[in-house]
This record gives C-alpha cells, sequence and structure tokens, in this order.
C-alpha cells in the first residue's frame, strides 16, 4: 500500500482506524504521532497478521519533489514486477536497442524495395532510445550513439551507455541489468502502435 504524505484529517482518523481493523482484524496500538514537528500520521502496530504488504510513508519539502518521489518509487516498483512477471535479465545502457538496431540495419541491406525501406526505419527508431538516455544524462548524444554503433558493428554486442563515466562500455563489467520484460514490451507496444497508423488511409477535417 502506498500513502502520500498529507496533513490527516482528524475526523476521518476514525474512518482509517475502522478500514483499518476490518483489514488486518486487530492491531495492539493505534496512535497518532508526529513526523519531525512538522506533520502528523496515523502509527498501527502489532497487527495480528501482517501478511506481506507494507506502507510507504513519502515526505517532501515540495509538492514537485512529492510527486518526483512518488513517481520514482512507481518506476521502481514497475521495474519489480517485470522481473517478477518473466524472470529473465539482460544488460541495460541501450545494449537490447543497439543489438537489435545493428542486426536489422545488416537485414535490410540483402532487402529490396519497400521491404528493405521498412526494415531501416524500425532499426533507426531502434536508435532513439540510447539517443535519449545519453541526453538526458548530459552527453553529446550524437557523438555517443555513432561510438555505440561503431562497437556493435566491431562485434561487441555487449557494450552500451555508462552514463555514469560518460563512455561507452561493457554493461556486464558496469553491472547495468534490466529486466527482459521492459524491452520486449517497448518494442510490441510500438510495433503495434505503428501498426495502427498505417492502418489510416485517410483523413478527414472537422470545424
Amino acid at each position: 500500500m502506498l500513502h502520500r504524505c498529507f496533513p490527516p484529517v482528524r475526523g476521518l482518523t476514525i474512518v482509517f482506524l475502522v478500514c483499518v481493523c476490518v483489514v488486518t482484524g486487530s492491531a495492539e496500538l493505534a496512535e497518532e504521532s508526529s513526523i519531525s514537528g512538522k506533520g502528523r500520521v496515523v502509527k498501527i502496530t502489532g497487527v495480528a497478521n501482517p501478511g506481506k504488504t507494507c506502507s510507504i510513508l513519502i515526505r517532501g519539502s515540495n509538492k514537485m519533489v512529492l510527486e518526483e518521489a512518488d513517481r520514482s518509487l512507481h518506476d521502481a516498483l514497475c521495474v519489480v514486477r517485470s522481473l517478477v512477471k518473466k524472470k529473465f535479465m539482460i544488460c541495460g545502457g541501450g545494449v537490447a536497442e543497439a543489438a537489435v538496431s545493428h542486426r536489422l540495419s545488416t537485414w535490410s541491406n540483402s532487402l529490396t524495395g519497400m521491404e528493405a525501406y521498412c526494415v531501416k526505419a524500425y532499426a533507426e527508431a531502434l536508435e532513439v532510445i540510447p539517443y535519449t538516455l545519453a541526453e538526458n544524462a548530459g552527453l553529446h548524444p550524437i557523438q555517443i550513439v555513432t561510438e555505440l554503433r561503431k562497437q556493435h558493428a566491431l562485434g561487441n554486442n555487449h557494450c552500451g551507455i555508462n552514463v555514469k563515466k560518460g563512455l561507452i562500455a561493457d554493461m556486464r563489467e558496469a553491472n547495468v541489468w534490466q529486466p527482459l520484460l521492459v524491452s520486449i514490451s517497448a518494442m510490441k507496444l510500438a510495433t503495434e502502435t505503428v501498426q495502427m497508423l498505417l492502418k489510416i488511409d485517410d483523413m478527414i477535417g472537422v470545424r
């Protein structure tokens, strides 16, 4: 259970305690305690059957910091969920996207006509992910992606972007990993979106 740190409304405290008692069955102590003298929360201890759930209390100096912490925690929980759902790990740092892009580019050279153009465009689209990663890390995206493309062309299939050192390195040595489901879901969703857009044969303007 995830709760934002908002000042409690005293009129709702009883309702909150009733809901907790219904869910947990019983508790030894339910008290309203202060946090650093700036806020008050309801603290319940000695729950008979706590189960495997927990409450995470998020605090921040302002609303923007609080929302950013909430988003970061949500992203972390989604990564854990992806790993539990599909128990496979791959190298992070844009390795998967760069590897698939290189293979597709090589394959497109053996094709002709519209098929070659579509495969080439798909390969170029995958490079947006390492490009964005380098850009968000404050690096030179064009230089980084070019070097990444070069390393994969040389057969260094585990090379990715090391954002801490600002260079291309082996992600196995840097110990940078990510769940396989994250990359699969992103590629699948992007492909399905493009397929849906390609089915549009006309656009009608409406005033």
